[in-house]
């Protein structure tokens, strides 16, 4: 086969799997693609005017430069990327050890990124990973929760590559969706206590967007119920076993009579219960304690934590089905999937 000029043909060149192409780079720039390429990969080669047209255009189309082999435009990586934002704790374990077992059973690998809990912006890690993942072309995307900056967005639904979006709800997922309502678990959480009798409660926080809105969930239920207004105390994630134990101080120190507390995280959960024993508190006589997770200590510790249950293994087997199914050409079943939460009763509450 003879050498080519086409800059499709080399790394770095050319999208592919459906995402903008460097042609529509160029068409966007009023340049040629071989100028697009060289402003790509060499940009002393062309002028400050140009290099900026181009630039103007990758940033608006949202394309990024294809680092595998651009002459196997076939070719598959058989590699999925999943973003969480942490990696510490067991909150997510379920999810990706599910995502490990059934892809490589597909005949793919998983990697993982840690993307944290900071507000999304331009600057993001999140964003940062993304352009790395994206220009190594993974057949799928795995990402918890459907904040993302507009910037990242773009880039995901420019990219063609196959996502899923996890342990949230949106009505205009970037492309398929395991949806899980953090609303409807503050509410449900809320009518667990009332109906235990608990009606001055307090709600340890983490800030993460989620979090928040499973203590909003928790709050809107609280009045429509006419219960006193909830006692919030916010707290920076990731949430910890210290955060707990400092946070029922806190609430108490405000509220002596409080019946009740919600955390955010089991972890969180565990150490009001730490420091509840501490205090020589009768558990759930005195204070109700409820959690979030089910980590796997919840069942076993003294005494045990109720909490609210998402089926983590559930998430990442369907996200896995999903993205091999999208990768091999074919839609499945459905786009959108409610994975849904229970509580699981024990002794705290």
């Amino acid at each position: 086969m003879t050498a080519t000029s086409d800059p499709s043909r080399h790394p770095g060149r050319a999208q592919d799997k459906g995402g903008v192409t460097l042609r529509e780079v160029a068409r966007a720039a009023n340049v040629s693609m071989i100028t697009v390429s060289r402003a790509i990969n060499n940009p002393r080669q062309v002028s400050a005017i140009t290099l900026e047209k181009v630039n103007a255009a990758i940033q608006a189309l949202g394309y990024v430069p294809n680092l595998m082999a651009g002459g196997l435009r076939s070719s598959r990586s058989y590699l999925v990327m999943a973003l969480v934002p942490t990696i510490a704790g067991s909150l997510f374990s379920g999810m990706l050890q599910a995502l490990t077992v059934s892809l490589e059973a597909k005949g793919y690998q998983l990697m993982v990124g840690q993307i944290g809990y900071e507000p999304d912006d331009e600057t993001s890690r999140e964003d940062a990973l993304l352009r790395a993942i994206i220009g190594r072309r993974p057949d799928g995307i795995v990402l918890t929760g459907i904040m993302h900056s507009a910037q990242g967005r773009q880039l995901l639904k420019s990219s063609g590559i196959p996502v899923v979006e996890t342990w949230d709800s949106t009505p205009t997922p970037i492309d398929m969706l395991l949806s899980l309502s953090h609303d409807a678990i503050g509410r449900a959480v809320c009518d667990y206590l009332h109906a235990a009798g608990k009606s001055r409660c307090a709600i340890l926080t983490g800030d993460d967007e989620r979090a928040r809105r499973r203590a909003a969930g928790y709050r809107r239920r609280a009045r429509e119920l006419g219960l006193p207004e909830p006692l919030v105390h916010p707290v920076p994630a990731p949430t910890t076993h210290a955060d707990g134990r400092a946070g029922l101080r806190a609430v108490l120190a405000r509220d002596p009579s409080i019946q009740a507390v919600f955390c955010t995280s089991d972890m969180m959960a565990i150490g009001v219960i730490t420091e509840a024993v501490a205090r020589g508190l009768s558990l759930p006589g005195q204070l109700a304690v409820m959690g979030f997770g089910d980590m796997d200590i919840a069942a076993s510790m003294t005494p045990s934590l109720t909490t609210v249950r998402v089926d983590g293994a559930a998430i990442g087997a369907t996200a896995a089905e999903m993205i091999a199914t999208r990768a091999n050409g074919r839609a499945p079943p459905q786009a959108v999937v409610d994975i849904g939460f229970s509580i699981v009763r024990r002794d705290s509450a």
